[in-house]
């Protein structure tokens, strides 16, 4: 959450967007820097609202304020911690250290999951069993479809000619993915969602009975399957197009193909070329963002419309496990590619 709000502080500080995107590495090592310093103020915030979260819940009792102290201190710490060993796997092994640990973490619940499903088996419900595993191999499918689907952009290079030789006159293309935002929408989202609840959750411990009524009454809204879905979806979609505008910057691109002699056919280069890519990357982003959204919401939606619970499809899950085990073997072909030369 810390590195995807500083990727977003980009959009509102020129001087922020300018380390980002113009001092290359030493920039991007400097964002992560600042983003390791935000990490600690939010994942305190964090550990205290699932401490208020799990005495409201009565999992844990009530605790003093040093016992407080002291959870908060220790869940800090491991959050780091975790911080850190993603580091280390992102710099010395292959792919994305945090995400291949997230994968991990969901890979290791899944003997549970399955132990839980075979215990409440129940024969006559096999219909539904059948109507689930369907409906999780589309989502698999359609996972796998738009997180590798792209919108190619032809790309021609002009032609120069220096003696006796011409230079130039190929032609290529621009990739421009439908997912460009990956799964962080979702988890950035749930972020914002988890907020209000603990904020709420926090106030209902108050005594005052007004602000224990505020808190009932916003609590019961998001306790709302059908408003919480609503929101959610809305949520996702919204920051599937914020975090597309911030990671893709259509003046930057048109700007580096006239550097390079390169131009869209039919279009001419500068201004006109970061209009087309914009254009063109908002209409396809539409079909990332309500997949994304339908993908967020799916598991709420099967609960409340089934009443099953223990067969909840995680489409977030399954959607970080495609989209982590696809980037591994694309790595992994690459560092073969490198050794075969």
């Amino acid at each position: 959450n810390a590195s995807i709000i500083m990727q977003l502080l980009t959009m509102i500080f020129p001087k922020l967007k300018a380390l980002y995107h113009e001092e290359g590495e030493a920039g991007r090592m400097k964002m992560s820097q600042y983003s390791r310093r935000l990490t600690v103020p939010l994942a305190l915030i964090q550990a205290f609202g699932f401490l208020v979260l799990l005495e409201r819940q009565q999992v844990v009792p009530d605790l003093t304020l040093f016992e407080t102290v002291i959870n908060v201190a220790v869940i800090a710490a491991g959050s780091m911690l975790v911080m850190w060993i993603g580091e280390i796997i992102t710099e010395f092994g292959v792919g994305n250290g945090v995400s291949l640990l997230i994968f991990a973490g969901i890979i290791a619940g899944l003997p549970a999951a399955a132990g839980q499903l075979a215990f409440a088996f129940d024969p006559s419900q096999i219909p539904l069993y059948l109507a689930f595993a369907a409906v999780a191999l589309l989502i698999i499918f359609g996972v796998v479809v738009i997180t590798e689907a792209e919108r190619p952009i032809p790309i021609t290079y002009a032609k120069r000619v220096r003696g006796n030789k011409v230079y130039g006159g190929i032609s290529t293309y621009l990739p421009l993915r439908i997912n460009q935002a990956g799964v962080i929408p979702i988890i950035f989202a749930l972020s914002i969602l988890l907020l209000p609840q603990m904020l709420f959750g926090f106030l209902g411990n108050v005594p005052n009975p007004a602000v224990q009524a505020v808190s009932g009454f916003f609590t019961g809204i998001l306790n709302n399957t059908w408003l919480y879905a609503g929101l959610y979806f809305v949520l996702v979609f919204l920051f599937t197009y914020f975090y597309t505008a911030v990671t893709f910057d259509p003046d930057a691109i048109a700007t580096n193909l006239q550097k390079s002699g390169a131009f869209v056919p039919g279009i001419r280069p500068g201004k006109p070329t970061s209009e087309y890519l914009g254009a063109v990357l908002t209409r396809i982003t539409l079909v990332g963002a309500l997949f994304l959204g339908v993908i967020a919401v799916l598991p709420l939606l099967m609960r409340s419309l089934t009443g099953i619970t223990a067969l909840a499809i995680g489409g977030t899950a399954l959607l970080i496990v495609i989209s982590v085990v696809l980037d591994l073997v694309k790595r992994l072909d690459a560092q073969l590619s490198m050794r075969e030369y």
